[in-house]
């Protein structure tokens, strides 16, 4: 039995030895050697270091203790508190009051933790960590806007309001807009009117009858019915002249109708390039002058833009998602609405416009604003009593019909683009070249001849056949 139980033991004790020690944690240390000007000594804020010397020490002492506190563990050992940001100093004094060595001390916020939570939030992205006095500076590049602002939230957590950024974005990060404005119009009016006027010698030379509606009504419309004579101002449109004589009773009639139609067709497409976060603006018109009175009773002249007007920012968001505010315009001048005071006339504009914030990706189109309008308007106008009359009544009855519709859209489309080289790309006059004043004269040539490019761009435009009409062809 006695034996039995030493060779218990003996197994037990191989068992114990043989199994693995429990993990240690082992403790950040300096070693400071005797008359040697060491290197700073990193301490993460509220974390502790403990600093080594080979030589025993009498006295310590701190440049600085609000920045970190320091005690004694033994006559060897050191143990340094990082309290607050910054740098101090401390001192190892040996038993005979002779200097072993200072120990430069920076103190810096802990960013160990915020490194692993910016690994688990953002894998795989190139950031680098570093501090700066109290903050944190990050660099590198990041693969979409979204990501560096994650990045940045997520240290403002760890240092508020002391985060540096120089990070930048990679991949492509220039977004060219397209945008297209069509509109249509199409306009019908109708207008039917009548006079009718009778005049004669019976009674004594004193019969005498007028009436009507509209502009055939006037005085002068009447007098021409009588003689015969067509009406020659503009308010008579489309004018007819009946008269007769029965005897001697003289009757005229005098009837305006009146049908017109119009159609406009508005096409504009404007491109616009832009650096992500950047304003782009652009404008194909003109300015127009408008005067401005001002309170010394001066007048001055404000230049109000119209024509074609485009205004974004784009921001790559993440990927190929991009985010667009913009303002669009189309604009004209409209003299028809204009206004004329103290020897000024000043035309008015017609304008359809838009402002708004979409999102989409590249290559994605959205129809960001579109209207539809019909106005429909009738006037039936006719004398008292005279117009409700069985088919005379119509002589002294007016009708006008007018009916307007409109159709407006605007498309955008955004596009990631990069640069390429400036032989690829083509242009409008690629092809053309002023004449030779013999092909002008002689030959009555616009244009002269010239060596077509071969490759690229511009060779795909000199490839092309404009024989025809140039630019946009309207069928009407």
């Amino acid at each position: 039995m006695k034996y039995k139980s030493i060779l218990k033991a003996t197994l037990t004790g191989l068992t114990l030895a043989l199994a693995p020690a429990p993990a240690m944690l082992s403790a950040e240390t300096l070693q400071v050697m005797q008359g040697a000007t060491q290197s700073a000594l990193e301490v993460p804020m509220n974390r502790a270091v403990v600093v080594e010397s080979d030589v025993p020490f009498t006295e310590l002492s701190i440049a600085n203790p609000s920045i970190a506190d320091i005690s004694s563990l033994s006559d060897r050992t050191i143990y340094v508190l990082g309290k607050a940001p910054g740098r101090t100093t401390l001192t190892l004094l040996g038993g005979d009051g002779r200097l072993i060595s200072n120990v430069e001390v920076h103190v810096a916020p802990d960013i160990a933790e915020f490194k692993e939570r910016l690994q688990q939030i953002l894998p795989g992205e190139q950031i680098e960590v570093r501090t700066a006095n109290d903050g944190i500076v990050l660099s590198g590049t990041v693969s979409s806007a979204a990501k560096l602002d994650r990045a940045m939230d997520l240290a403002q957590r760890y240092a508020p309001d002391r985060v540096s950024n120089l990070m930048s974005v990679g991949g492509t990060q220039q977004v060219m807009l397209k945008v297209r404005f069509a509109e249509m119009q199409r306009s019908v009016s109708k207008s039917l009117s009548s006079s009718l006027a009778i005049q004669g010698s019976t009674l004594g030379g004193n019969l005498g009858l007028s009436g009507g509606t509209n502009s055939t009504s006037t005085t002068g419309a009447i007098v021409n019915a009588l003689n015969a004579i067509s009406p020659s101002t503009a308010d008579n449109n489309a004018a007819m002249l009946f008269g007769f004589n029965a005897g001697g009773l003289e009757v005229g009639i005098l009837l305006e109708a009146l049908e017109s139609r119009g159609m406009v067709r508005t096409l504009a497409e404007p491109n616009l390039v832009a650096l992500s976060g950047q304003e782009a603006k652009f404008l194909a018109g003109g300015e127009y002058p408008v005067p401005v009175s001002q309170e010394d009773g001066k007048v001055t002249v404000e230049y109000k833009p119209f024509g074609v007007q485009l205004n974004f920012v784009p921001r790559v968001v993440d990927g190929d998602i991009i985010n667009l505010e913009l303002e669009a315009s189309v604009s004209s001048i409209d003299p028809a609405n204009g206004f004329s005071q103290g020897g000024f006339t000043v035309d008015a504009f017609r304008k359809r416009q838009t402002s708004t914030t979409v999102e989409m990706r590249d290559g994605e189109s959205f129809a960001i604003a579109g209207l539809l309008s019909d106005d429909f308007r009738d006037l039936n106008g006719q004398v008292p009593w005279l117009g409700d009359i069985p088919v005379l009544g119509a002589l002294f009855r007016s009708a006008e019909y007018a009916r307007q519709q409109t159709e407006l859209v605007i498309i955008v489309t955004p596009h990631l683009v990069s640069p390429t080289r400036g032989e690829a790309l083509a242009l409008p006059t690629d092809r053309v070249q002023p004449p030779s004043e013999a092909g002008l004269f002689l030959f009555g040539h616009v244009t002269g001849s010239t060596s077509a490019p071969k490759e690229g761009g511009a060779g795909e435009v000199a490839r092309q056949d404009f024989s025809g009409s140039y630019g946009y062809v309207l069928d009407q």
